[in-house]
Protein backbone atom coordinates (compact mmCIF):
# COMPACT_ATOMS: atom_id res chain seq x y z
CA UNK A 1 0.00 0.00 0.00
CA UNK A 2 1.35 3.36 -0.89
CA UNK A 3 0.73 6.79 0.53
CA UNK A 4 -0.94 9.40 -1.62
CA UNK A 5 -2.00 12.98 -0.96
CA UNK A 6 -5.63 13.95 -1.57
CA UNK A 7 -7.88 16.95 -0.99
CA UNK A 8 -9.23 16.85 2.53
CA UNK A 9 -12.75 17.35 1.15
CA UNK A 10 -12.55 13.93 -0.56
CA UNK A 11 -12.29 12.12 2.77
CA UNK A 12 -15.41 11.14 4.73
CA UNK A 13 -15.50 10.91 8.50
CA UNK A 14 -16.51 7.45 9.68
CA UNK A 15 -19.79 7.79 11.61
CA UNK A 16 -19.36 4.26 13.03
CA UNK A 17 -16.04 5.00 14.76
CA UNK A 18 -16.68 4.80 18.54
CA UNK A 19 -13.57 6.81 19.46
CA UNK A 20 -14.02 10.40 20.72
CA UNK A 21 -11.69 13.25 21.51
CA UNK A 22 -12.79 16.13 23.69
CA UNK A 23 -12.01 19.81 24.14
CA UNK A 24 -8.49 20.15 25.53
CA UNK A 25 -7.17 16.97 23.91
CA UNK A 26 -8.61 18.01 20.54
CA UNK A 27 -7.01 21.46 20.85
CA UNK A 28 -3.67 19.78 21.57
CA UNK A 29 -4.04 17.53 18.53
CA UNK A 30 -4.81 20.53 16.31
CA UNK A 31 -1.78 22.37 17.70
CA UNK A 32 0.36 19.26 17.22
CA UNK A 33 -0.61 19.12 13.54
CA UNK A 34 0.10 22.83 13.11
CA UNK A 35 3.49 22.48 14.82
CA UNK A 36 4.54 19.22 13.14
CA UNK A 37 2.50 18.57 9.95
CA UNK A 38 5.27 16.29 8.62
CA UNK A 39 4.10 13.69 11.11
CA UNK A 40 1.04 13.11 8.92
CA UNK A 41 3.34 11.72 6.22
CA UNK A 42 4.63 9.19 8.73
CA UNK A 43 1.16 8.33 9.99
CA UNK A 44 -1.33 8.95 7.19
CA UNK A 45 -5.09 8.64 7.49
CA UNK A 46 -6.29 5.17 6.50
CA UNK A 47 -9.39 5.04 4.27
CA UNK A 48 -11.41 2.39 2.42
CA UNK A 49 -12.41 2.42 -1.26
CA UNK A 50 -15.26 4.87 -0.54
CA UNK A 51 -12.72 7.26 1.07
CA UNK A 52 -14.31 6.70 4.50
CA UNK A 53 -11.84 6.85 7.38
CA UNK A 54 -10.84 3.57 8.99
CA UNK A 55 -8.00 5.03 11.03
CA UNK A 56 -7.58 8.72 11.79
CA UNK A 57 -11.07 10.19 12.36
CA UNK A 58 -9.73 12.54 15.03
CA UNK A 59 -6.70 13.47 12.92
CA UNK A 60 -9.03 14.27 10.01
CA UNK A 61 -11.13 16.59 12.22
CA UNK A 62 -7.96 18.21 13.59
CA UNK A 63 -6.52 18.65 10.08
CA UNK A 64 -9.71 20.43 9.04
CA UNK A 65 -9.56 22.63 12.13
CA UNK A 66 -5.88 23.37 11.41
CA UNK A 67 -6.90 24.55 7.94
CA UNK A 68 -5.11 21.89 5.88
CA UNK A 69 -6.37 21.52 2.31
CA UNK A 70 -4.53 18.27 1.45
CA UNK A 71 -3.61 15.29 3.62
CA UNK A 72 -1.74 12.03 3.11
CA UNK A 73 -3.79 8.83 3.06
CA UNK A 74 -3.31 5.11 2.66
CA UNK A 75 -6.11 3.22 0.91
CA UNK A 76 -6.86 -0.11 2.55
CA UNK A 77 -8.72 -1.36 -0.48
CA UNK A 78 -8.26 -5.08 0.10
CA UNK A 79 -9.97 -5.37 3.53
CA UNK A 80 -13.29 -7.15 3.94
CA UNK A 81 -16.16 -5.37 5.72
CA UNK A 82 -15.40 -7.41 8.85
CA UNK A 83 -11.69 -6.58 8.69
CA UNK A 84 -12.52 -2.88 8.32
CA UNK A 85 -14.63 -2.99 11.51
CA UNK A 86 -11.83 -4.83 13.31
CA UNK A 87 -9.25 -2.30 12.08
CA UNK A 88 -11.29 0.64 13.42
CA UNK A 89 -11.10 -0.78 16.93
CA UNK A 90 -7.58 -2.19 16.84
CA UNK A 91 -6.19 1.06 15.43
CA UNK A 92 -7.42 2.85 18.56
CA UNK A 93 -6.34 0.28 21.15
CA UNK A 94 -3.24 1.02 23.15
CA UNK A 95 -1.54 -2.23 24.10
CA UNK A 96 1.60 -0.83 25.72
CA UNK A 97 2.28 1.15 28.85
CA UNK A 98 4.39 4.23 29.44
CA UNK A 99 7.66 3.91 31.34
CA UNK A 100 6.89 6.80 33.71
CA UNK A 101 10.42 6.82 35.18
CA UNK A 102 11.96 7.26 31.74
CA UNK A 103 9.42 9.91 30.78
CA UNK A 104 10.05 11.78 34.03
CA UNK A 105 13.81 11.66 33.71
CA UNK A 106 14.39 12.09 29.99
CA UNK A 107 11.51 14.24 28.75
CA UNK A 108 10.17 17.66 29.65
CA UNK A 109 6.79 17.27 31.37
CA UNK A 110 5.24 20.40 29.93
CA UNK A 111 6.23 19.33 26.41
CA UNK A 112 4.67 15.91 26.96
CA UNK A 113 1.50 17.57 28.19
CA UNK A 114 1.45 19.90 25.18
CA UNK A 115 1.83 16.87 22.92
CA UNK A 116 -1.30 15.31 24.44
CA UNK A 117 0.11 12.89 27.01
CA UNK A 118 -1.65 12.95 30.38
CA UNK A 119 1.21 13.70 32.74
CA UNK A 120 1.37 15.11 36.21
CA UNK A 121 1.48 18.88 36.21
CA UNK A 122 2.12 20.96 39.32
CA UNK A 123 -1.08 22.39 40.74
CA UNK A 124 -1.65 26.04 40.14
CA UNK A 125 -0.80 28.31 43.01
CA UNK A 126 -3.76 29.02 45.26
CA UNK A 127 -3.64 32.33 47.09
CA UNK A 128 -4.91 31.98 50.64
CA UNK A 129 -3.83 35.50 51.61
CA UNK A 130 -7.45 36.54 52.17
CA UNK A 131 -7.19 34.60 55.42
CA UNK A 132 -4.19 36.72 56.45
CA UNK A 133 -6.18 39.94 56.39
CA UNK A 134 -8.21 39.16 59.48
CA UNK A 135 -8.35 36.97 62.53
CA UNK A 136 -10.13 33.79 61.55
CA UNK A 137 -9.24 31.80 64.66
CA UNK A 138 -12.85 31.82 65.91
CA UNK A 139 -14.13 30.62 62.55
CA UNK A 140 -11.46 27.93 62.42
CA UNK A 141 -12.45 26.80 65.92
CA UNK A 142 -16.08 26.59 64.76
CA UNK A 143 -14.90 24.36 61.92
CA UNK A 144 -12.99 22.14 64.31
CA UNK A 145 -16.08 21.87 66.53
CA UNK A 146 -18.23 20.93 63.52
CA UNK A 147 -20.27 24.13 63.65
CA UNK A 148 -18.94 25.38 60.32
CA UNK A 149 -17.48 23.69 57.27
CA UNK A 150 -15.44 25.13 54.40
CA UNK A 151 -15.60 24.53 50.68
CA UNK A 152 -12.79 25.67 48.43
CA UNK A 153 -14.07 27.47 45.35
CA UNK A 154 -11.78 27.73 42.35
CA UNK A 155 -11.69 30.77 40.10
CA UNK A 156 -10.09 31.23 36.72
CA UNK A 157 -7.01 33.44 36.98
CA UNK A 158 -8.73 36.33 35.21
CA UNK A 159 -11.61 36.30 37.76
CA UNK A 160 -9.55 35.81 40.90
CA UNK A 161 -8.86 39.44 41.83
CA UNK A 162 -12.51 40.42 41.38
CA UNK A 163 -13.67 37.43 43.44
CA UNK A 164 -11.12 38.25 46.13
CA UNK A 165 -12.38 41.83 46.36
CA UNK A 166 -16.03 40.73 46.49
CA UNK A 167 -15.41 38.21 49.27
CA UNK A 168 -13.39 40.78 51.21
CA UNK A 169 -16.15 43.40 50.74
CA UNK A 170 -18.88 41.14 52.13
CA UNK A 171 -16.74 39.68 54.94
CA UNK A 172 -15.94 43.23 56.18
CA UNK A 173 -19.70 43.74 56.48
CA UNK A 174 -20.20 40.54 58.46
CA UNK A 175 -22.14 38.81 55.69
CA UNK A 176 -22.58 35.05 55.65
CA UNK A 177 -21.09 34.40 52.21
CA UNK A 178 -21.97 30.69 52.32
CA UNK A 179 -25.62 31.61 52.78
CA UNK A 180 -25.47 34.09 49.90
CA UNK A 181 -24.01 31.44 47.61
CA UNK A 182 -26.60 28.86 48.73
CA UNK A 183 -29.50 31.22 48.01
CA UNK A 184 -28.14 32.03 44.57
CA UNK A 185 -27.52 28.37 43.70
CA UNK A 186 -31.01 27.38 44.89
CA UNK A 187 -32.65 30.08 42.77
CA UNK A 188 -30.65 28.98 39.71
CA UNK A 189 -31.55 25.33 40.32
CA UNK A 190 -35.26 26.22 40.41
CA UNK A 191 -34.91 27.75 36.93
CA UNK A 192 -33.76 24.41 35.51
Amino acid sequence: MKTETVKITEIKKNPDNPRLIKDNKFEKLVQSIKDFPEMLNLRPIVVNNEMTVLGGNMRLAACKEAGLKNVPIIKADDLTEEQQKEFIIKDNVSFGEWDWDMLGNEWEGTELGDWGLDVWQPEEYVDYSILDDEDVSEELQDMINGVKKAIQIEFEAEHYEEAYQLVKFWRERGAYIGGMIMEYLKSEKEKI
